[in-house]
């Protein structure tokens, strides 16, 4: 069973200040969980991890997160200035993108940050115009299925992302001819994994390509990031990954391939942005319709502006009507929003409690990749991001947008008549 970080007590004197709809997070949680993922890995001594700002672009989580030892990894010029608004600064930052314009790249230059190239062609583009860093990155895709046991996971040689082997020692060459000293290899071959093994089984392709690149170009390789891809129990009954035998797993292989060659001193990144954030944020939301035709419906006054992974990627999101955890969930409905598109629907056919008007509903697992990919279809407004404090305090991340935002960027000129 999913509990709830809020009650209906603390929800009500909330929504008294905030009306609903608002994503709210648990500083708690967070700093509990980035505490365990540091813990993981405490073995290695470069250990880092890279929070994925897409998943939370929030200046107040990044703090929270920085003072935990997090850094940030971006993927593009406004996530950049967001992290510089937190003042991560220099090598804090790791810069992965992709089909990325020229002013990204000479922003991340100037901050510091560090490149992680994903295509071979981009050296080229990046050396015209600032100088290749003593420290690089080059994101790896060996192709073909990735897959654990006779489970398939992912399929790499359908992605956009990365370099071939080839690629990978032909850039790393040229980069090291351009002056780079230090390299980093990055990899990213499946996502939202609920298994143990993922990390260590990447770790070993990404420490044996080390090793052969260490030795045929002779180069110093500085560090190995993991990327993301650790998963979350999304449903009540799915079972949590252990992040402590994660990091043992990669441990042991980091000791198998690495201490042989005399290459303890490579550091481990990360750059999770579901599992450090997703658990510790939910969308909260009212009640304030029915419907009863062929299926029964409840309204929300939140919609997929607000959540849209159920209507992009029918991902379930558990959802706990707040004063009624213990009711028997003997009513099934779809619990949808008010968007003109019949895919707004956060749960469909899903059994719970009986729904009266009026009730708060929460839906779990919003702090990644929640809020960030709201929008403005049907003109609906992105809302408030509030922090749950650890004190139990209430702090507003970012206030619920207006009309007058919405309409800010429009040229409301009269049009010239003839």
């Amino acid at each position: 069973m999913k509990k709830p970080f809020i009650t209906l007590e603390q929800a009500k004197q909330i929504i008294a200040e905030h009306p609903t709809p608002f994503h709210i997070y648990d500083e708690k949680g967070m700093r509990e969980n980035a505490r365990l993922v540091n813990k993981a890995f405490a073995w290695n001594k470069g250990f880092k991890e890279y929070f994925a700002v897409k998943a939370t672009p929030t200046p107040g989580i990044l703090q929270v997160l920085k003072e935990e030892g997090c850094g940030a990894d971006c993927s593009s010029f406004t996530e950049l200035m967001i992290a510089e608004m937190v003042d991560f600064k220099g090598h804090d930052i790791m810069f992965s993108s992709n089909m990325t314009p020229a002013e990204d790249f000479v922003k991340a230059a100037e901050m510091g940050a560090i490149i992680n190239f994903d295509d071979f062609t981009h050296i080229e583009f990046f050396s015209k115009l600032v100088e290749i860093p003593e420290t690089v990155c080059c994101r790896y895709n060996p192709g073909g299925m990735f897959q654990v046991a006779n489970d398939i996971m992912d399929n790499p040689g359908d992605s956009k992302y990365g370099m071939t082997k080839e690629q990978m020692k032909e850039g790393f060459r040229i980069l090291k001819e351009k002056g780079a000293k230090h390299f980093g290899i990055h990899s990213f071959l499946a996502s939202s994994t609920r298994t143990n093994t993922y990390y260590p089984m990447l770790a070993k392709i990404l420490f044996e390509l080390a090793v052969e690149l260490k030795e045929e170009l002779d180069i110093h390789i500085a560090f190995i990031n993991l990327s993301g891809g650790v998963g979350i129990p999304y449903h009540p009954e799915e079972e949590a990954c252990d992040i402590m035998e994660i990091g043992a797993g990669v441990q042991k292989v980091y000791e198998e391939i690495f201490a042989p060659k005399g290459m303890e001193d490579v550091a481990i990144y990360t750059e999770m942005g579901r599992y450090m954030m997703a658990p510790y944020g939910s969308l909260i939301a009212t009640a304030i319709h029915e419907k009863h035709i062929y299926k029964e419906y409840i309204g929300l006054d939140a919609c997929a502006a607000n959540l849209m992974r159920p209507a992009m990627y029918q991902a379930y999101h558990h959802v706990t009507v707040l004063g009624k955890e213990e009711a028997v969930c003997d009513h099934t409905y779809d619990v949808a929003g008010g968007l003109c598109e019949n895919n707004d629907k956060f749960a469909i056919d899903r059994q719970l409690p009986k729904i009266d008007m009026g009730d708060i509903v929460y839906i779990h697992d919003t702090g990644a990749h929640g809020h960030a990919m709201g929008y403005n279809y049907n003109g609906k407004l992105r809302s408030a991001e509030l922090l749950l404090q650890e004190d139990g305090g209430i702090t507003v991340m970012r206030r619920a947008e207006t009309p007058e935002d919405y309409l800010a960027t429009l040229d409301c000129t009269p049009f010239y008549k003839k």
